[in-house]
Order: structure tokens, then C-alpha cells, then sequence
């Protein structure tokens, strides 16, 4: 049998875990736009942004097999293992969700999942 306090600590450790759970639940259904702004020049890097518009040109990369694309004049950078099996052209219309990074003075989105992607119509 436990003692008074074992109890209350037991009590304790369920229901913080519990609120964990339910949080995680929420905010991975919520997802991540209500976080996010759109982008603008003046973004800090490690924020949130959502950029949205049409691909003005899209590269894969030599080395590694990344994506680069400029959407509205704006860099958008999407590693290998969320560009796997993804197809983008010029002409094409999405919105993404990424971290600001500056690389090489210039500031640019970086996408870190499939899911961040959505295309709205494609060429």
C-alpha cells in the first residue's frame, strides 16, 4: 500500500501526463497556421512564416538532392527527405510553412516537412 504522499505524487505524475497528451493531441490537429505569419522581408530568422504564391523557378540541388524555389522573388529551401517524391514546376501555386534562416546575407524559408506544402493549382 502506498503512503499519503506516494499517492498525491502518483495523482500528480497522471495528470500532468494526461495534459500532455491532450495538448500534443490539440496542437497537432490545430496545426501549424495559427503560428505562423507571413513572411515579409523584416521576418526574423527562427520565425514561423507561411509564404504563399507562385513558383517562379524550381532547382534541385547537385549535392544532396534538395529543392530550391523562388516564390515571389523569395527563396524557399525544402530538404531532400521532405522533397522526396514531391514535383514542383514553374507556374505553380502553393503556400508553405517554414523557419526563417539567413544563408549567405539573404534570408530565405526554410521548409522542414512534406506536410508544410500545399499546391493550390499546378501548370
Amino acid at each position: 500500500m502506498y503512503m499519503r504522499q506516494e499517492r498525491v505524487a502518483l495523482l500528480l505524475l497522471a495528470g500532468v501526463a494526461v495534459t500532455v497528451l491532450a495538448a500534443h493531441l490539440v496542437l497537432g490537429t490545430v496545426g501549424k497556421q495559427p503560428f505562423a505569419h507571413p513572411f515579409t522581408n523584416s521576418s526574423a530568422d527562427g520565425e514561423l512564416v507561411l509564404i504563399e504564391g507562385t513558383v517562379d523557378r524550381a532547382s534541385v540541388l547537385a549535392n544532396g538532392g534538395h529543392l530550391v524555389l523562388q516564390v515571389n522573388n523569395h527563396s524557399v529551401f525544402i530538404p531532400s527527405q521532405a522533397a522526396e517524391n514531391l514535383t514542383l514546376h514553374e507556374g505553380d501555386v502553393i503556400s508553405a510553412y517554414g523557419t526563417v534562416q539567413t544563408y549567405r546575407g539573404k534570408k530565405e524559408i526554410v521548409v522542414n516537412s512534406r506536410d508544410d506544402i500545399r499546391v493550390a493549382w499546378q501548370s
